[in-house]
């Protein structure tokens, strides 16, 4: 009975499981403005009205995030920037990148987040402060994601606790059930399942009910996910890279999310009240292997963004 969960991969004869199937529907991915113009025709590789996040690395022009969202937006994506409040050096200047966004490439969705660097630019350090301008409401904005930290994060609790993560998430909460937002948690990629159920269900039982969008790193080369996996604070999961990197038949074998998935997926499956939602690529070894593997995997019937949570 269990060959009823599968089915034929597109043009291959490998099965599809359909729990990894149901649960990469609706699946949004990452770019940045260099790594979207490597792409020719992202309407090749992504299904319609697929969440594109736009990564706002500090120095990237605004011009080019702005050109980035028209023209995935003309495809036929839903275009969901990154709003960095470190880079951001007033009201002023997140006015205008909001008008921009909205007026020129129709953007109605955005993420909110403190970003990386360790001193503000301007007048803003967190994604609270950004939420509190009301601007983005202002600008008739329907959708706004925060970041998600199930391994906690550093830069918010230096002593390795999340004791300051935690109160954020209980303020973003008060926010979302007070405004008219659509919000959801959007998080750094890690590469266990067990912290992340454990997390997430640590979530609900605390009464933060905004759903999940769980960061995975798509495929990539070994080293290149352990210096990614480094540079962004990813935590005691790095340990499942390590151990791999310690396996020399492994090692020069490109990494691929399926076993962190499949059994986030199985757990999904059983538990359909689970407040994982979808999930979120990094396609850290390139959007094309990225959007390549969901497709192997079944992504190609994802839900369009326009229907998901």
């Amino acid at each position: 009975m269990a060959l009823l969960n599968f089915r034929r991969r597109p043009d291959t004869q490998s099965p599809v499981n359909a729990e990894i199937e149901a649960f990469l529907k609706g699946y949004s991915i990452e770019v940045m403005p260099r790594t979207a113009e490597k792409v020719d025709n992202f309407r090749d590789l992504l299904p319609e009205g697929t969440r594109v996040y736009i990564a706002h690395i500090d120095g990237t022009p605004i011009e080019d995030m702005v050109a980035t969202a028209a023209r995935l937006a003309a495809d036929g994506f839903n275009v969901m920037p990154h709003f960095p409040a470190r880079i951001i050096k007033d009201a002023a200047t997140l006015a205008d990148w909001i008008a921009r966004y909205h007026g020129e490439a129709g953007v109605k969705q955005a993420l909110l987040l403190a970003g990386g660097l360790a001193e503000p630019a301007g007048e803003f350090e967190s994604s609270m402060q950004l939420l509190e301008t009301g601007l983005f409401d202002k600008a008739g904005f329907e959708r706004l994601h925060i970041a998600g930290h199930p391994e906690g994060n550093k830069d918010i609790d230096p002593d390795g606790g999340d004791a300051q993560v935690m109160e954020a998430l209980r303020w973003k909460q008060a926010f979302n059930d007070r405004t008219d937002a659509e919000m959801a948690l959007a998080t750094q990629f890690c590469f266990e399942a067990k912290p992340i159920i454990e997390w997430a269900n640590r979530l609900s039982d605390e009464g933060i009910d905004l759903p999940i969008h769980i960061g995975i790193a798509g495929p990539a080369k070994l080293q290149t996910l352990i210096k990614f996996a480094v540079a962004c604070g990813v935590g005691p999961s790095l340990k499942v890279l390590q151990k791999r990197a310690m396996d020399v038949t492994k090692l020069v074998l490109p990494y691929e999310p399926t076993d962190v998935i499949a059994e986030l997926a199985a757990h999904k499956a059983a538990n359909p009240d689970f407040n994982i939602e979808h999930v979120h690529f990094f396609p850290l070894g390139g959007i094309k292997t990225n959007a390549n593997w969901a497709i192997e995997n079944g992504g190609a019937s994802a839900t369009p963004a326009s229907q998901q949570g």
